[in-house]
């Protein structure tokens, strides 16, 4: 079974589209979100460990579920006293009314929980524009999510079993062939389409199902 990146679980619940962009057919461009995503994460994705007020945290630790297919890193993993480890994700910018990253955050701890062998109840979510740490519990809700959606993005992927053990990379999933358009979801036009860094490239106003050129664009194949 061919393993899905973390990120993608992350792009699929912000918008199927562009996980499909991204990750089929290898479509990515920068934007000032996607930079500053990227400063945040500066220090937490330089591989290495160290100690503060005693908890060891662990940082850049590559995690996996054979059992889920996913493989991807953490950026941080804090490892208490006790044994009690919780995973930490940086998040450039405020909380958002979407549940990707702490399903994301979430995925770590189920990937966590298999390579370790015990249970993991919450992590948290570090958001550097308020500088702000948000403590996510990982409900029975929460995790129902992330196995849904896994389902749901593995059927958009289409992947092709593959040989092979777990990776540590985030690497796009690499399928024969170009994306296919019975399962690609089509253009919805939201507030936070103008933030993705491929809105130039998805063009949700123009081809939206509902926009006119849509419209048009049923009609002709219609004829």
């Amino acid at each position: 079974m061919e393993l899905i990146p973390l990120s993608a679980l992350n792009h699929f619940l912000y918008c199927p589209r562009r996980a499909a962009l991204i990750h089929v057919e290898g479509i990515f461009r920068e934007n000032q979100h996607t930079i500053l995503g990227e400063l945040a994460h500066e220090h937490a994705d330089l591989p290495g460990y160290e100690v503060a007020k005693g908890v060891t945290l662990l940082r850049a630790l590559p995690v996996w579920s054979e059992r889920l297919g996913l493989s991807g890193k953490c950026d941080v993993v804090e490892r208490h006293a006790d044994g009690t480890l919780a995973p930490v994700e940086y998040k450039k910018g405020k909380r958002r009314a979407f549940q990707n990253d702490d399903a994301q955050l979430c995925a770590q701890a189920i990937c966590l929980e298999e390579m370790f062998g015990r249970p993991i109840e919450r992590g948290a979510v570090f958001h550097a524009a308020s500088k702000r740490r948000r403590e996510v519990e990982f409900t029975t809700e929460l995790r129902a999510l992330v196995e849904r959606s896994l389902a749901e993005l593995r059927g958009l992927l289409d992947p092709q079993p593959s040989p092979g053990g777990p990776s540590s990379g985030e690497a796009p999933i690499s399928l024969p062939g170009p994306l296919n358009p019975q399962r690609a979801p089509p253009a919805v036009f939201r507030p936070a389409c103008e933030e993705c860094s491929l809105f130039e490239i998805c063009l949700p106003k123009a081809a939206s199902e509902d926009s006119r050129a849509g419209r048009l664009a049923r009609q002709l194949f219609q004829t």
